[in-house]
């Protein structure tokens, strides 16, 4: 192995990415290495650490489990706040925490985030004029999309009429079957 060494126009000519033996990426060759040898020296701080309990009281975190999975995610909307991620499913989670610290039930909670954000919070909406037509909703979708589907068949079936042949064309037709049987 044989070194070589550099003069300040190959030092220049390296850093434009030009050498002396005509192929580009010198320069690129030493920053890739500055990278790697940065990257070696970083990953012993890189550990993961073990996550930290939530709740000092394991009866609370699974009572504020329990009730979270009946109650739905303002942001995500398809997930229920124990599965969800998002920042404010973490401030429900803290609130419904506090709130049980404060010594009250899984009613007075739900009764709380109810107030504050309507039914739509709740995974099964309680029976009421105002949530009648999410309950009923689909079913009257349904009911409405096949009367509109029998009338239609029924309407479509009367203008479809067989073409009326006139007397000429009838015994052309009667003639030809007879050929066809002979």
């Amino acid at each position: 192995m044989r070194l070589k060494l550099l003069s300040r126009s190959s030092l220049a000519a390296c850093g434009s990415g030009k050498n002396d033996q005509g192929n580009n990426g010198g320069g690129f060759a030493l920053l890739k290495a500055a990278l790697l040898l940065c990257l070696l020296l970083l990953a012993p701080f890189a550990e993961a650490k073990e996550a930290a309990p939530v709740a000092e009281n394991p009866e609370i975190e699974r009572r504020m489990v329990a009730l979270s999975e009946d109650l739905r995610c303002l942001v995500c909307q398809n997930e229920t706040i124990a599965a969800s991620r998002a920042d404010f499913a973490n401030d429900l989670r803290r609130e419904i925490r506090e709130q049980m610290q404060a010594n009250k039930s899984d009613k007075e909670i739900v009764d709380f985030l109810v107030a504050r954000y309507g039914d739509f919070v709740l995974y099964r909406p309680p029976m009421k004029s105002t949530t009648l037509l999410l309950w009923f909703g689909p079913f009257i979708f349904l009911l409405t999309g096949a009367v509109f589907l029998v009338f239609y068949l029924k309407r479509r079936r009367k203008h479809i009429e067989e073409p009326a042949l006139s007397e000429q064309q009838l015994k052309q037709a009667e003639a030809l079957l007879k050929e066809g049987k002979g």
